[in-house]
């Protein structure tokens, strides 16, 4: 989506749909069955405790995937909607003019993610998975000078796509593990 004003266009960068409901399933297809299974088997912790988690952890969940990535003339920025930099994640701007470098750094997965250094030395996570990410980086280096042809994204929709296929059947037996209990 860009927006445009007399003196400055804004680009915004939102997470990738794919992503977010693939990761929003795969928590729901974890989570759902334990308070079934905790009346089941009469665990110490009570089902409407359990529900109460789930829901919170919903909720976090789904704050986490309303990142926006925001950029302009002068600025870089990762956003959320009030309600959530109000209570938990606050996002980061970056002037085009303070980025030194980007670095890359390995993950525990064997991954590669890719920060912005600052010139005082600061490390701001550049957003990874959001739609357009070919070109949020070809912005970033129209506005840094950065050569950034090296930079490709953590993760390639196909892999999502698997993801979303093996949370999906798991969906399916989660449903077969909600019948049983409740028919227990």
């Amino acid at each position: 989506m860009t927006t445009n004003s007399a003196n400055t266009s804004a680009s915004i960068f939102r997470l990738s749909p794919l992503i977010r409901i693939t990761l929003l399933s795969l928590y729901l297809a974890l989570t759902l069955p334990l308070p079934f299974l905790a009346k089941a088997t009469a665990a110490p912790t009570p089902p409407a405790l359990l529900w109460v988690g789930i829901c919170v952890g919903f909720i976090g969940l789904y704050a986490v995937l309303t990142e926006r990535v925001i950029v302009d003339d002068q600025t870089i920025q990762v956003t959320y909607p009030a309600w959530v930099s109000r209570f938990w994640r606050k996002g980061w701007s970056l002037a085009w003019s303070e980025i030194q470098q980007i670095k890359p750094r390995t993950t525990g997965q064997g991954g590669l993610v890719y920060y912005f250094l600052s010139q005082d030395g600061k490390a701001y996570l550049l957003p990874m998975r959001v739609v357009g990410f070919a070109r949020l980086v070809n912005i970033v280096q129209a506005k840094t000078g950065i050569d950034t042809t090296d930079v490709r994204p953590l993760a390639q929709p196909w892999m999502y796509m698997i993801l979303f296929g093996c949370t999906v059947l798991l969906l399916l037996i989660d449903g077969w593990t909600i019948t049983t209990a409740l028919a227990i």
